[in-house]
């Protein structure tokens, strides 16, 4: 979908700034121009889509339906598996998450389509199943889903509105004065100029986050080296899920990049569980990503998503242990 734009940032990175191609700079840079470039593209068509939306269906209306049918936590399973189907890394799906919370969706709805996206999409489960084979391929899929579903069900329960922040407070407001006017039928060229207002409003709103979060992973993409991790998560070490898990927070790249590194700690003898879980924290949790969530969320919501998606990360991971690991 973005080879375009990797071809573009190889050009720019390596080409026009003649910076060599390998080196820790040079990834870093490439790093950034890609990620920043392809969150600022799918932050605006998203916006503009869910502004689409938000202007046919009324803000209150998609509320009342998702809170009042009773759907036995079918909700859930539809958000988690819209993630699974959307390839986005975790900072690629806030714009996802903003466009939902904007649009009414609940929060621990909205949550388990956040914790689900960065973990399992189409370019994940084709390496996956190249290098783990078909079974911790499926084990990995369903994981992933149901993750996202305890995970989303047990912050939905928690009634943690309160802790979005007040921009997000102000952008709900302001769809629910937009969804007052409904009844004004308007067409769809005279909606759309105010729809790509908006869209704008939340790009200028969040740019600063992106730009501060993305150069933080492309620092740690660029210069954490692949091997300073292998110490500490080796397979006598009963406390080795949890440390990979708080080792890998701070990390920051996508599936489809972190697995090569998963498949050599696996061949080195470390439990799949452990190097799974490893894989979970630095996709699905990273500091980025908390610092583009701090736009929509306060700090406290923030630490209450992280610590319980971590948890279940570590119960994950224990559990492929025992599952897969031989």
């Amino acid at each position: 979908m973005f080879d375009w734009l990797q071809n573009l940032s190889d050009w720019l990175i390596y080409s026009v700034f003649n910076i060599a191609q390998g080196t820790k700079l040079g990834d870093a840079l490439n790093f950034f121009v890609y990620d920043t470039i392809k969150i600022l593209i799918l932050l605006f068509l998203i916006t503009t889509v869910m502004g689409v939306v938000n202007s046919y269906f009324p803000v209150d209306k998609i509320r009342n339906y998702l809170s009042r049918n009773k759907l036995f936590g079918l909700e859930y399973l539809f958000a988690s598996t819209f993630g699974a189907i959307t390839p986005f890394c975790s900072c690629s799906s806030v714009p996802l998450f903003i466009g939902f919370v904007k649009g009414g969706i609940p929060l621990g709805v909205t949550f388990a389509f956040l914790i689900t996206s960065p973990l399992v999409n189409e370019v994940a489960i084709a390496m996956f199943i190249g290098m783990f084979g078909l079974k911790a391929t499926l084990i990995y899929v369903s994981s992933g889903i149901l993750l996202g579903m305890i995970g989303g069900f047990i912050l939905g329960k928690l009634k943690l509105e309160k802790h979005l922040s007040p921009w997000v407070q102000g952008v709900l407001a302001n769809a629910e004065r937009e969804g007052d006017l409904e009844e004004e039928k308007l067409t769809f060229s005279k909606r759309l100029p105010s729809i790509f207002k908006e869209a704008l409003s939340i790009i200028k709103g969040v740019f600063w986050y992106i730009i501060i979060g993305i150069g933080i992973g492309a620092m740690m993409h660029g210069f954490i080296p692949t091997g300073f991790f292998e110490a500490y998560i080796s397979k006598d070490n009963p406390f080795a899920v949890p440390i990979v898990v708080i080792l890998g927070v701070p990390m920051y790249s996508n599936a489809a990049g972190v697995l090569p590194i998963i498949q050599v700690f696996v061949q080195k003898g470390i439990p799949i569980g452990t190097a799974i879980a490893f894989m979970m924290a630095v996709v699905g949790l990273s500091i980025p990503e908390a610092t583009m969530l701090k736009k929509v969320m306060t700090w406290k919501l923030i630490a209450i998503f992280f610590g319980v998606v971590a948890i279940c990360i570590i119960i994950s991971g224990y559990v492929f242990n025992l599952i897969l690991y031989k």
